[in-house]
């Protein structure tokens, strides 16, 4: 494989210059890829873009899915399966952790929530790979003063307890995609999500307006956010962006 970086970077994250890192991502609709026939992306599926060649980016996020629900399918098992030493895993969930109501989703941000995030940090670390949180994406839901209302509720600050007491990596992602929305504003905002106009796309004829998933630029914004807040909290995954 070509090499990558300036001789002097002889390793990065326990890696020879010559081998790229892998980067697995486990989360929600936010995240997650989606059907190249549809408008909608998660914010994973523009990851890789930033990154050097050979970087490989996996994407095990899937809709709907909460911490609970993620290890109940099985699917943070598999994740753990294809996890390497000296891999990174980036890990965000939050918006169907607080669907309480579902008890095969909810988890109560005091307990259960934290519970499930520190059991990821701990598999992560056991296979010798470096887990990285992810406060939850904003959805973009303006108040009627055009004021941007936060809407995860206690969730994203345990997970900055946890990340706190783990001492793990966080991507500041609530806060960065709050600051990006209310300098935006609710109308120009809109062209970011899933805001499709009657008769604009064959596969919804009728049109959506979606304020939680992005079309491709949103995906795009939010994956530069987020390799923004990667440069400051994990310089040798730093190393291997563009």
């Amino acid at each position: 494989m070509k090499r990558l970086l300036l001789p002097s970077l002889l390793f990065v994250a326990g890696l020879t210059a010559a081998e790229a890192p892998r980067i697995l991502l486990a989360g929600d609709s936010t995240m997650a890829p989606k059907p190249l026939d549809l408008p909608e992306r998660g914010w994973g599926m523009a990851l890789g873009a930033f990154f050097q060649p050979g970087v490989d980016v996996r994407n095990h996020a899937m809709n709907g899915r909460s911490t609970r629900s993620f290890i109940d399918e099985g699917r943070w098992q598999k994740l753990l399966t294809e996890t390497r030493p000296g891999d990174f895993v980036i890990i965000q969930f939050g918006h169907n952790d607080e669907k309480t109501e579902d008890p095969k989703r909810g988890t109560d941000p005091a307990t259960t929530f934290p519970a499930n995030l520190r059991r990821f940090v701990r598999d992560v670390r056991a296979k010798q790979a470096t887990p990285i949180l992810a406060t939850p994406v904003c959805r973009r839901k303006f108040d009627r003063a055009g004021q941007l209302t936060m809407t995860h509720g206690a969730y994203p600050d345990a997970i900055r307890r946890v990340a706190a007491e783990e001492q793990v990596a966080l991507l500041e992602l609530e806060l960065a995609t709050a600051r990006w929305l209310r300098a935006t504003g609710d109308e120009a905002s809109r062209k970011f999500f899933m805001w499709i106009e009657p008769g604009a796309h064959p596969k919804i004829p009728e049109g959506r307006k979606d304020d939680t998933h992005f079309v491709e630029a949103g995906a795009a914004k939010v994956a530069a956010l987020a390799v923004t807040e990667i440069r400051a909290t994990q310089p040798k995954l730093a190393a291997w962006l563009k």
